[in-house]
């Protein structure tokens, strides 16, 4: 959650890296950096849910999710409402038909970049 959060409000993902061994070790280590214009309340809510010692991890504590649910960041947020569907979503996006994917980013295909496996070959056949 706390991922989805960094990537909502910055626009990109927290633990990134040109180089895969160095994303990995951000991962570990959680090392994150947050833009100056970050939320503070955001910003304390993003990084008690990537605390690496799960025991000390909001969601994981004795309160479970009401932690959450309870930080400062929703203050005067009515879960009520939001859990029965009952606010208007702030933002709408357009879209022409069933298939529109314009609201999203585009990625070219893995095969164009990856050779595919051949059957004998491939590591998850039996997964």
């Amino acid at each position: 959650m706390g991922i989805l959060l960094y990537e909502m409000l910055v626009g990109i993902v927290p633990f990134s890296d040109d180089d895969p061994m160095k994303t990995y070790q951000k991962i570990i280590k959680v090392k994150i950096s947050f833009p100056k214009d970050i939320y503070k309340n955001a910003k304390s809510l993003i990084k008690h849910l990537l605390i690496g010692d799960i025991t000390k991890r909001y969601g994981c504590l004795k309160n479970g999710v009401k932690d959450i649910l309870n930080h400062r960041l929703f203050n005067g947020f009515d879960w009520r409402n939001f859990a029965f569907m009952k606010r208007e979503a702030p933002y709408i996006p357009s879209i022409k038909s069933p298939t529109d994917t314009s609201n999203f980013e585009s990625y070219p295909d893995s095969n164009k970049y990856y050779p595919s496996v051949d059957k004998i070959n491939d590591p998850f056949l039996k997964w």
